[in-house]
């Protein structure tokens, strides 16, 4: 099996329900084709070098996965036949891979992300005594520069 990623470029016009249905297509050729899907990485809203079908601006998504070649040949051709998708193109990463490591590379990722959430999450209530401590006491040393000069 080898590591493919694939950019794709899709009207920029499209809300987050229109996009959505576009994601599961992807996803669904992926699996019908026996490949692994190792990531879907989502760069949002960017201008493009030169109009693609009148659009100035593309949504770019990248996907990260393993397959074989008659994956790649029907996730083309589903990117063809979508109007939706105004470019794609697919690199070879990784001419042959395990699928042991790569399992383990998103098992990793996945607990990074938890871990990464949760702190968001414990970050959220804190209060910001410090940075306000820190704030009066420069806001009395300006006060008292200003008072000693009068």
């Amino acid at each position: 099996m080898r590591r493919y990623e694939t950019i794709i470029i899709i009207d920029p016009d499209l809300s987050d329900e229109e996009r959505d249905p576009v994601f599961v297509r992807l996803k669904e050729v992926i699996s019908q084709q026996g490949g692994l899907l190792v990531l879907i990485d989502e760069w949002g809203s960017k201008k493009l070098a030169y109009e693609i079908m009148k659009k100035a601006r593309g949504y770019y998504i990248r996907l990260d996965y393993c397959g074989t070649a008659t994956l790649i040949n029907e996730l083309e051709r589903v990117c063809r036949i979508d109007d939706r998708i105004l470019k794609y193109m697919t690199i070879l990463l990784e001419a042959d891979v395990d699928i042991g490591n790569i399992e383990k590379e998103m098992a990793e990722r996945e607990i990074k992300q938890s871990v990464t959430d949760q702190n968001d999450e414990s970050d959220f209530g804190k209060d910001d005594s410090h940075a306000i401590e820190h704030e009066s006491v420069e806001d009395k040393k300006i006060q008292a520069e200003g008072n000693g000069g009068e």
